[in-house]
């Protein structure tokens, strides 16, 4: 392909090496090294997309931006990453993810910096939106990296540790940008995360690597000898990657899946954005407290996404729909604790907030990623990824708006103080989770491709 950002464009294939000790050292040193690279990098630099989660308090008690100020605001990001991620997911199946993740990184870390500076709303909106189109680099970019170093059988187990980065992030955010926030106030939820992500833009250029084959190697399902298929089928010609990426938009299964992912979204987002606020308002939390708790999400997080790559691996032949179906289950039962549990026994809601994050992230998962992977061409890897994050970011959009409406409409002023009803907004994302499991199950019989 001619691409017309030569900047970014994948390096040349190079004379294969031939020992065979050699490639496997290459491989496996590589391997390691990128693993951890596009795991770290993008968990740090998802810093850069939360500031506006635990700020939202002190805007609003400071009387700069209302609540359904701050779901336009908010869903802007969405907008911007769910079509970024659509773009940039059918341009990083051609790109060199070394330059491609760094720059995204790059940008969004500066656009971070630049939101401490200012308190106008227009100004807000187009700055985070524009943070939603680069930070829209990143998943496309992993996703990509994982198909190109990692073979199917073996894909489920690495993507569920890539995926951690969520969880590292969301952690990071709620426990570091809240503290400080709360010692600096908030325009330090913005311009700390901008500040450590310039480096760790560095470290993305230093530390992932482009193609195998611009490096001598084979495509590693010629290294590892595993096929989706037959090998004699997996050496017939293959269609271009344009040809690949349409093809991925005449798959029924692609648009269910899509439809599910926007669904769960919805309701992570719901409880990314405004659960810092209901805890403080509905439950009576501090900052740090209320942190605390949303904390255990992404700690859970950790262990959900791993163990889901693994046990739909092992335990069901690479088969995602029946792990799917556990997930989904232990989300919908956490979310009625988290919110219809009638003490604020911490000890109840810890427990609710570790299954909550276990499940909601082995969902993120498989529904956001991994499961389009799966059924789709490995060559249009970064499409099937970027088709997905548009559905399901604009689901976070339209949560974003329709939350931010709800909440306000919930709230009344009595002598000067704010008091919040949740109940419809509640209503609104347990609804949307019993939604996405239920199509989620419809592709209880969707296969994995090469």
């Amino acid at each position: 392909m001619k691409n017309p950002f030569r900047f970014f464009a994948t390096g040349a294939d190079v004379e294969p090496l031939t020992d065979p000790q050699q490639i496997d050292r290459l491989y496996r040193r590589r391997r390691l090294t990128i693993m951890l690279a596009i795991t770290l990098t993008y968990g740090i630099a998802y810093t850069c997309r939360l500031g506006l989660s635990v700020v939202k308090k002190p805007l609003i008690d400071g009387g700069i931006f209302s609540a359904e100020q701050l779901g336009i605001i908010g869903s802007a990001i969405f907008y911007g990453y769910a079509f970024g991620k659509l773009v940039n997911g059918f341009l990083a199946d051609h790109a060199n993810i070394k330059k491609f993740l760094a720059t995204g990184i790059l940008l969004s870390a500066f656009i971070n910096i630049g939101m401490g500076w200012s308190t106008v709303l227009w100004v807000w909106v187009l700055l985070w939106g524009f943070n939603g189109w680069f930070q829209g680099f990143g998943a496309p970019a992993g996703i990509v990296s994982l198909s190109q170093w990692f073979s199917n059988r073996e894909r489920g187990r690495y993507y569920g540790i890539w995926s951690t980065a969520h969880s590292i992030g969301e952690g990071l955010t709620f426990v570091g940008s809240a503290a400080l926030v709360a010692f600096f106030g908030w325009q330090a939820g913005f311009v700390g995360p901008g500040l450590l992500c310039i480096l760790v833009a560095v470290a993305a250029y230093l530390f992932v690597y482009d193609r195998p084959q611009t490096m001598g190697l084979p495509p590693v399902a010629v290294w590892k000898n595993d096929y989706a298929g037959s090998e004699a089928t997996a050496a017939k010609p293959r269609k271009s990657t344009w040809q690949m990426q349409r093809s991925i938009l005449k798959m029924p299964a692609i648009w269910i899946l899509a439809l599910a992912s926007a669904t769960m979204y919805m309701t992570r987002y719901g409880l990314n954005s405004w659960g810092m606020l209901f805890l403080q308002e509905s439950r009576g939390f501090s900052d740090i407290q209320a942190g605390a708790l949303l904390a255990l999400n992404p700690v859970a997080g950790v262990v959900g996404c791993a163990a889901y790559g693994f046990i739909s691996d092992k335990l069901f032949q690479a088969r995602r729909p029946p792990v799917n179906l556990i997930c989904a289950v232990l989300e919908v039962a956490s979310l009625l604790m988290i919110f219809y549990w009638p003490s604020n026994n911490p000890l109840w809601l810890t427990l609710a907030f570790l299954v909550y994050g276990f499940s909601i992230n082995g969902l993120v998962t498989s529904l956001g990623g991994l499961f389009a992977v799966d059924i789709s061409p490995k060559k249009a890897a970064g499409a099937a990824m970027g088709f997905i994050g548009v559905f399901s970011y604009i689901g976070a959009a339209l949560q974003e708006r329709i939350s931010g409406g709800l909440i306000e409409r919930g709230t009344t002023l009595i002598g000067g103080v704010r008091h919040y009803d949740f109940s419809n907004a509640i209503y609104f994302w347990v609804g949307s989770s019993v939604l996405s499991l239920l199509l989620a199950a419809l592709l209880w019989r969707a296969r994995m491709r090469d």
